[in-house]
């Protein structure tokens, strides 16, 4: 067992992910706090745009967490990068709920989102509120390998291998759900404007 070591900063050429995760496997948990800050904002976002639940989005993220903990050296970053790998297990974590939920959770009326721009006249941000709104309304309808692939690529500004490592698929399949979830999504948006 390694002894307890108080908590300092690394010096600033070993700081970062590797630093940190180093730090995490001696059994610095504060190392894990660095990490946290780090990550679980992107992890969060991705997580709640499947989920649509905050409550659901939050134990997901903090399940994947748990995971780093107790097995930091589980993470591989010849594999990719530390946000892919918890994205991954936050996502497993996602589906477990669901699997014992027996159904998939349901989308909030509210998505949270602020109209960008908040200086504008009310009905401006009316006009920009009920568009975003048409456009969840449409992702919610995507199919899950769909949603999830437009999510990870077109929201998130993942790499195509990186979201198809997440998403557990070959690279051609991701390419191939995100092409047919940006069509459908058109259509959908299409359909939702009147212009059939």
């Amino acid at each position: 067992m390694t002894p307890f070591v108080p908590w300092t900063l690394p010096p600033a050429a070993a700081t970062g992910t590797a630093a940190w995760l180093r730090a995490l496997a001696q059994g610095d948990r504060l190392a894990l706090d660095a990490l946290y800050r780090q990550e679980a904002p992107a992890v969060y976002r991705y997580v709640l745009a499947l989920a649509g639940d905050a409550a659901a989005a939050a134990d997901a993220t903090q399940d994947a967490f748990v995971a780093l903990a107790e097995r930091p050296g589980a993470f591989d970053a010849g594999l990719g990068t530390l946000g892919a790998y918890l994205a991954g297990i936050a996502r497993h974590a996602l589906l477990a709920q669901w699997r014992r939920r027996g159904r998939e959770i349901e989308w909030d009326d509210d998505s949270g989102e602020r109209a960008p721009d908040e200086a504008s006249c009310p009905e401006r941000r009316l006009v920009q509120q009920q568009a975003l709104q048409q456009v969840w309304l449409a992702l919610r309808a995507l199919p899950w390998p769909q949603r999830e692939a437009l999510v990870l690529v077109d929201l998130q500004g993942r790499p195509y291998a990186e979201a198809a490592r997440i998403a557990g698929c070959e690279l051609n399949t991701l390419r191939t759900r995100v092409l047919r979830a940006r069509h459908r999504l058109a259509d959908l948006l299409g359909a939702g404007s009147g212009d059939s």
